[in-house]
């Protein structure tokens, strides 16, 4: 079987709950931001950092998923808000709701975590032009 037959990807409701669920997320981070008042030129200077990550795809697709995934998790800026509130760091606290905002319009889109067998094959699904073989 290849590899990307071997991908296991969310279909059907629950594809489609995880894609609502990214757009939770997005919806929050915005209301959020607005509430704290960093200004939206940062939010947009900022939003598209986390693909900065997609450059690792350069060193083949293991790597660029591992990168994607590390800068397309919620785990690091969930991470970053709990530091910023706790340590009364208003960067952090901004910057993290940008980078919430990113991952949760990307997951709304369809763009999911990366599988190493290449960039097309998300846990979301494939995305791209359906290949017609």
């Amino acid at each position: 079987m290849s590899p990307d037959k071997a991908a296991v990807v969310a279909t059907g409701g629950v594809r489609t709950l995880l894609r609502l669920e990214g757009a939770v997320v997005l919806g929050v981070a915005l209301a959020a931001y607005a509430q704290f008042g960093a200004g939206w030129g940062v939010f947009a200077l900022w939003l598209l950092a986390p693909d900065v990550s997609l450059l690792g795809y350069l060193a083949g697709p293991r790597t660029g998923a591992a990168l994607y995934n590390a800068a397309h998790s919620y785990v690091g800026p969930v991470l970053l808000l709990a530091l910023g509130v706790l340590a009364a760091m208003p960067w952090a606290v901004a910057g993290s709701l940008i980078w919430l905002a990113h991952i949760g319009m990307d997951h709304a889109l369809g763009y999911g975590l990366k599988y190493a067998s290449g960039f097309a094959v998300t846990h979301l699904g494939r995305i791209g032009k359906a290949d017609p073989w």
